[in-house]
């Protein structure tokens, strides 16, 4: 599609160098805005191009930011949507490789779409796009943590192999938590219900208050807390006779979550 007016800056995806910009002319705030964000000039393509170890997710921030900049000064800017779409994930030697996500199958999208919704079976589909094998959150969700755990492993350490089991524990508990998602949305599907035309916007109904959970913050420094100094003296062994004149230790209180 030719552009019937050029715009001043043209953010673009090159199979070599990633993501990058082409200014309309030599304008120093262009650059300036652009270097802000890290992208730098390559003389020899008249492009500006990211860091090779850019992630993905920090290069389409440095698009919407820089974006955002030179559309609050009044200046055009045109991007490619395939900016969004993430590389191929790794896979190992004859695994297939994991399809990329599809545009607006983000959580954010698929939440949005629940307030223009009135039928119950409206609503499955969409908790069915987020249930789905290949794109679907919940088992990204579940892979991202199981690859997490594998980088705990690599530590070779006994405090990383322990994160990496807890973590393990924490993808089981995922995994149980989209086979109740498929419960519930196999029961929308067959419900015939539909939201009266006077029902409230959804944005305006109130949600439940949820049970608080402490931080991990909180948590690691309640571990720290009850845990033995490792500069503390060991306990010195008693004998039989100074144990029996000895008082008693007072019993802890039990501690409740």
């Amino acid at each position: 599609m030719k552009l019937q007016l050029e715009p001043d800056v043209a953010f673009g995806v090159h199979p070599e160098f990633g993501v990058v910009a082409a200014v309309s002319d030599d304008h120093p705030f262009l650059d300036e805005v652009l270097r802000k964000h890290h992208f730098r000039h390559n003389s020899t393509l008249d492009l500006y191009t990211l860091a090779d170890d850019t992630p993905h997710n920090a290069a389409v921030r440095a698009v919407a930011r820089a974006s955002r900049e030179f559309q609050d000064v009044g200046l055009s800017v045109a991007a490619d949507p395939r900016i969004v779409l993430p590389p191929p994930i790794p896979t190992p030697e004859g695994v297939p490789a994991r399809q990329a996500a599809l545009p607006g199958q983000s959580l954010t999208a698929l939440t949005g779409e629940l307030h223009a919704l009135r039928r119950s079976a409206d609503v499955a589909d969409v908790l069915e796009q987020v249930l789905d094998e290949h794109h679907g959150v919940v088992g990204d969700l579940e892979e991202f943590i199981d690859t997490a755990a594998a980088w705990c492993d690599r530590l070779d350490t006994a405090n990383g192999r322990e994160l990496g089991q807890h973590l393990r524990t924490i993808a089981h508990h995922v995994a149980f938590l989209g086979d109740q998602l498929v419960t519930a949305q196999l029961d929308l599907a067959v419900m015939p219900d539909v939201t009266p035309n006077d029902a409230p916007p959804l944005c305006e109904v109130p949600l439940l208050p949820r049970y608080e959970i402490p931080s991990v913050t909180h948590t690691a420094r309640s571990r720290a807390a009850l845990a033995s100094s490792p500069n503390r003296p060991a306990t010195q062994s008693t004998s039989p006779d100074e144990a029996a004149h000895s008082p008693a230790a007072p019993s802890s209180p039990r501690r409740t979550r």
